[in-house]
């Protein structure tokens, strides 16, 4: 399988960007990713089979209008950004989340990238952290150096890795879904990530077997639906939402995060709002009223 390079780009709204890479150029690919391919797995509900092979990822992004979550979505990112000339380097991360006390290391539930050969000001090493597969996280590289960054309305912390030695740990903000990522300084393949996809996809452990999630970044903030529930992260103003019919969640998926799903049938929407909803019901009925 073939990469369609000038599908990918139009599914972002760039142009060809000709000439060599640079700093500004991956910022802009990097930025209209996280806007434009939500971060999703809804193929989890939905029963659908999908693997970590890159070309299949971008083929799913570019035909399908689909997203991903990280394997998917950094993964197609990669071959994009090769395609465009840039060093990237896939790498074995571990996402430690709000529940657990410690950093659980680079367990291979995530898969970072950095690219490098491209020193700026604020970046003479020229290497980068480049994550389109956080969900709620970066809208921008990061320079892969000890700092404190802002973007938007949140703050996140690069510094070493207390748990992979050599490595890194991007500590995310307060308002994000996740305490942080580590990642190994060693170059990963897919072989480093197809396991953790199996158990990520069918096992009832996982996260997006139980709840069905899709986030959006974009300069300002976050787009984030749990279940039924639709929320503005980075909006102190903002109020969830709660869709509680199916068409009003469907008109979401479409108009907030970029999901048509004109791949999926009547019948599987009807299938995959009813898993939706009633998961919704449990959640709700444990609520204090």
């Amino acid at each position: 399988m073939d990469l369609d390079l000038d599908g990918y780009l139009g599914r972002l709204g760039i142009d060809h960007p000709g000439g060599r890479p640079s700093v500004g150029g991956l910022r802009a690919l990097h930025t209209a990713h996280v806007e434009r391919v939500a971060y999703e797995a809804l193929h989890v509900q939905l029963g659908q089979v999908t693997t970590v092979d890159p070309y299949e990822s971008a083929d799913r992004i570019v035909r399908q209008r689909r997203g991903g979550y990280c394997y998917h979505l950094n993964g197609a990112f990669s071959l994009l950004l090769a395609a465009l000339g840039y060093q990237v380097v896939w790498h074995r991360g571990g996402v430690q989340n709000r529940s657990q006390p410690t950093p659980p290391g680079a367990t291979g539930n995530h898969l970072a990238l950095t690219v490098c050969g491209l020193p700026a000001e604020e970046c003479p090493s020229g290497n980068w952290l480049v994550d389109v597969g956080l969900g709620d996280a970066l809208h921008e590289p990061l320079p892969l150096q000890d700092g404190v960054y802002q973007q938007g309305p949140f703050s996140y912390r690069l510094r070493p890795s207390d748990v992979e030695p050599g490595g890194w740990r991007l500590d995310h903000d307060a308002q994000g879904s996740f305490a942080g990522m580590d990642f190994r300084p060693s170059r990963a393949t897919v072989d480093d990530f197809a396991e953790r996809h199996v158990f990520l996809c069918t096992s009832p452990e996982s996260g997006f077997v139980r709840t069905c999630t899709v986030q959006r970044r974009d300069a300002s903030g976050v787009d984030a639906l749990t279940g039924c529930v639709l929320r503005r992260l980075g909006d102190v103003n903002g109020e969830p939402r709660v869709l509680d019919n199916q068409s009003e969640w469907y008109e979401a998926l479409a108009d907030v995060f970029g999901l048509p799903l004109t791949d999926v049938d009547d019948a599987a929407r009807d299938r995959l709002w009813a898993r939706v909803y009633a998961a919704h019901e449990t959640w709700s009925a444990g609520q204090p009223h």
